[in-house]
């Protein structure tokens, strides 16, 4: 690109404070959109498999048949469905509590069978999360390392202004451009994670809901169970 810099003579020009804020942009750009294709591929086959899953686990139990369901449940299948875990939880707890013989009264059945489930729920709720709240982090974040080197590029034009005794375009061209370049890739990282992290977020809200709805009718299930 004649008559200006073209973006190899922009990144020689760059001071290592500058390529170090660059690199880190970079990481960080990278790190967020393969935390959100992965999860995004993960809560994709969540939904598939729970929607396949849930009406055949439903027939087992409605049929009185546990150890199927219990078996539907840790089917390689279904490794990926929330409701499979949350539910096999429960089945496990109560499958556990009838051959051991407990002498446990209903209400105590079903709250051990409950807290399963709760417990279950909880360490599924915190699966879907992982490298979720490093979106929000990079999102809120980025802009500032951005800005960091935009402070850097700043100085460099100053110091421009100061090699060469004048306060011309020319002297400073270089340190300018190195500032909003910083300042464009600060925002064009952090805008994407921002979005992806929203996102995120809503699927991990549905989920819970699913989760909280086919709990509770695994727990009416066994209320009526053990009438």
């Amino acid at each position: 690109m004649e008559g200006g810099l073209n973006w190899i003579d922009l990144w020689n020009q760059m001071g290592a404070i500058a390529k170090g804020v660059a690199f880190i942009l970079f990481f960080m750009s990278f790190w967020s959109v393969g935390v959100a294709v992965e999860r995004i591929y993960t809560f994709i086959q969540a939904q598939k498999q729970s929607k396949l899953y849930a009406p055949q686990v439903a027939k087992h139990l409605k049929e009185g048949r546990l150890k199927e369901a219990i078996a539907v449940s840790q089917s390689k299948n279904y490794k990926y469905s929330h409701l499979a875990k949350v539910i096999l939880a429960g089945l496990q707890e109560y499958q556990f509590q009838q051959e051991a013989g407990s002498n446990l009264s209903r209400e105590d059945l079903v709250d051990t069978v409950r807290r399963a489930i709760q417990r279950a729920g909880a360490l599924t709720a915190s699966d879907l999360k992982k490298g979720v709240p490093s979106l929000a982090t990079i999102g809120s974040t980025a802009p500032f390392v951005g800005l960091l080197g935009t402070v850097v590029g700043v100085i460099t034009a100053f110091q421009g202004i100061a090699a060469t005794g004048s306060g011309g375009l020319g002297s400073v061209s270089a340190g300018i451009a190195e500032a909003l370049v910083e300042t464009a890739l600060g925002l064009v990282v952090a805008i994407p994670a921002v979005w992806f992290y929203n996102y995120l977020t809503s699927r991990i809200e549905y989920f819970n809901v699913e989760m909280d709805n086919s709990s509770s009718e695994l727990i009416d299930y066994f209320i009526r169970k053990t009438a």
